[in-house]
């Protein structure tokens, strides 16, 4: 037993184990039969801790670096959508793993689960590999085309070069988050974040201000301390899904790049990246517009977009909860539980997120001011949130919907209401109303683009094609055979 594997077990037998108790985990409760709403609960209440911690690395960079200088503050408002946009471009291929497990789960087809997610870590960590290097090599250019000032540039790009360089681990623990929510265990992934992060906690401030031993890097510490804690928790992530004991397990031999699955995997997954794309195109582009005012407008956009990150928390994790139990219920061939899951989630977000609105909008100042003690920032801030927080329910609503389309394999249409909803209506109205106005006009393209997704993604839904999709089709587990059966009997690798 190698060094690794006990220092794991240790971890499993010592944290997980015991934090796991506080949660409901999924041999507590069946996706595919009883009650919608306590399943759902369960199952998306670590995915709303995890993506707090995600988001907490994002906040906690804004944070340290809010304190270090304006610009740098600035430089991270050009650099977060621009690690968003990379991510996403190979996002899609951990959402068809996640799929494919989920469905295959349902239809108790464990076999072709650990196959679906050992193809899909080898595919997307050589995904990452390969966009990491185009992300370096190119960054500084495209930050230029999203208008980055010159005393913004040389800052964003410093920060992005090394999240270029560290791609691989970034997008990987997004892949075994993925995986393990496909199966149906939300805990596991929740608690490895939440050590990724604290380390992330402890090492920010020292490796952005020099403190102690280490030297003053400023928004560059920054970027060192977040891809630094994420490769650790990579390397827990991979050590425990070899293990096999807690939630899916992949094996090594299975893990050598399978043409006719790859194809499978990028024909669910592609539209899935081109609407994490879209949401990522739109974020960059309206940077285009922000940067054509003062910096302080755009360090209000980019403290906006990371308090809204939070906000919207729940109404993701809802979605990738949807996710898993249309799929999972979509392989045990019970389409209408899967609607009713779909149509509880949009009630429930929607409500939930109306009160959050209604909180944002109350506290906009004391919020932003948490930031930042540039006045002119908080104004625009305070705007910025007091303009798009009566929207918020309706992210909700369309967020649930096209979760439920990508837990069908219908990711072309979630991704074409993402673009239809940024790319003909945010953006167009954002650029009109801040030439009519000033910036306060991109503020209200947000508000009614939300507004017309959620329309968009009901009404779509309503049509009842989504009923049509079967992705599990006997395929995605292709040449298995008696070598299958023979890594079923081996825990060696």
């Amino acid at each position: 037993m190698s060094l690794l594997d006990r220092l794991v077990g240790w971890i499993e037998r010592e944290i997980l184990d015991p934090l796991s108790g506080l949660f409901k985990g999924r041999e507590e409760f069946d996706l595919t039969s009883g009650g919608i709403a306590k399943p759902l609960f369960y199952l998306s209440l670590p995915i709303i801790v995890t993506n707090l911690l995600q988001t907490a690395y994002n906040l906690i960079d804004t944070f340290w670096l809010g304190q270090y200088s304006t610009e740098a503050l600035a430089a991270i408002s050009f650099a977060f959508p621009m690690v968003f946009l990379l991510i996403s471009v190979g996002m899609g291929l951990s959402v068809a793993g996640s799929v494919l497990v989920a469905q295959h789960i349902g239809a108790d087809e464990e076999s072709e689960a650990e196959y679906a997610a050992s193809q899909t870590v080898a595919l997307s960590l050589l995904g990452a590999v390969i966009l990491g290097g185009i992300g370096y090599t190119y960054v500084e250019e495209l930050l230029g085309l999203l208008g980055a000032s010159q005393d913004v540039l040389p800052l964003a790009t410093d920060y992005m070069q090394v999240i270029s360089l560290g791609m691989p681990f970034m997008f990987g623990f997004f892949v075994f988050i993925a995986l393990m929510r496909g199966y149906g265990d939300t805990i596991t992934p929740m608690l490895v974040m939440f050590g990724s992060v604290l380390l992330n906690v402890v090492l920010d401030p020292f490796l952005i201000f020099g403190w102690g031993p280490f030297p003053r890097l400023g928004i560059e510490g920054a970027a060192i301390a977040t891809v630094f804690s994420r490769s650790l928790a990579l390397i827990v992530g991979l050590a425990i899904m070899f293990r096999g004991t807690r939630g899916v397990q992949i094996r090594l031999r299975q893990m050598r790049p399978d043409l006719t699955f790859a194809r499978k995997l990028v024909g669910i997954g592609f539209p899935a990246s081109i609407e994490g794309m879209g949401r990522a195109l739109s974020i960059n582009l309206l940077l285009v517009i922000v940067g054509l005012f003062p910096t302080y407008v755009v360090a209000a956009y980019g403290i906006g977009t990371r308090v809204f990150s939070v906000i919207f928390l729940p109404a993701i994790a809802v979605a990738r909860g949807v996710e898993t139990m249309t799929g999972q219920n979509v392989g045990a061939d019970k389409p209408d539980r899967a609607e009713a899951a779909a149509d509880f989630a949009a009630r429930t977000m929607f409500v939930v997120l109306g009160a959050l609105g209604v909180v944002a909008w109350l506290g906009a100042r004391p919020i932003t001011a948490v930031f930042t003690n540039d006045q002119q920032v908080i104004e625009a801030g305070v705007t910025f949130l007091q303009y798009v927080a009566p929207s918020f329910g309706f992210i909700g609503v369309m967020r649930a919907y096209n979760g439920s389309f990508r837990g069908t394999g219908k990711t072309l249409t979630a991704a074409a209401i993402v673009l239809v909803t940024y790319a003909l209506v945010r953006l167009p109205i954002a650029y009109g109303l801040a030439q009519a106005i000033d910036y306060r006009g991109i503020w209200i393209a947000f508000a009614v683009s939300n507004v017309f997704g959620a329309a968009l993604a009901y009404g779509w839904y309503r049509r009842g094609t989504w009923r049509e999709a079967d992705v599990t089709d006997g395929s995605a587990a292709p040449g298995l055979g008696d070598d299958l059966e023979v890594g079923e009997a081996s825990t060696d690798d």
